[in-house]
């Protein structure tokens, strides 16, 4: 009989244990990161500025951009895609990608010029640390 109770508290213990150091997956700061990321980007395409500054390349103006406009702590690199999906910035837009989660967002967007060039913005977000 002490054995049967022995064995239960031990399987018990166990399992509580298991739940208790099993890691937790945070949806809420992932969609909070999602929507951080997507707010960016929505700002800073007010007026067709971030189109302007991808079809002038200046990918710094976008790097200085993202850096206010992003959460302190967040770490995120960015990507621009022409309409045939081939990358066209030649060097890395972001701060370095650090964190054990990333998420990744996508944004359409047009430049507003005679041409009217089309892109895909697709940038990575992850909490630093």
């Amino acid at each position: 009989m002490l054995e049967a109770f022995l064995a239960v508290l031990v399987i018990f213990s166990a399992s509580i244990l298991s739940i208790k150091f099993s890691p937790a997956t945070d949806f809420e700061s992932e969609k909070l990161l999602s929507t951080s990321g997507m707010q960016a980007l929505i700002e800073l395409d007010n007026n067709g500025y971030l189109g302007k500054l991808i079809d002038e390349r200046n990918w710094t103006a976008i790097r200085e951009n993202l850096e206010v406009l992003l959460p302190a702590g967040v770490s995120y690199n960015l990507t621009v895609y022409d309409d045939t999906m081939h990358q066209i910035n030649d060097f890395a837009i972001g701060n370095g990608l650090k964190g054990q989660k990333v998420v990744s967002v996508e944004y359409p967007c047009a430049s507003q010029s005679s041409e009217c060039r089309f892109y895909l913005v697709r940038l990575q977000l992850a909490i630093a640390g």
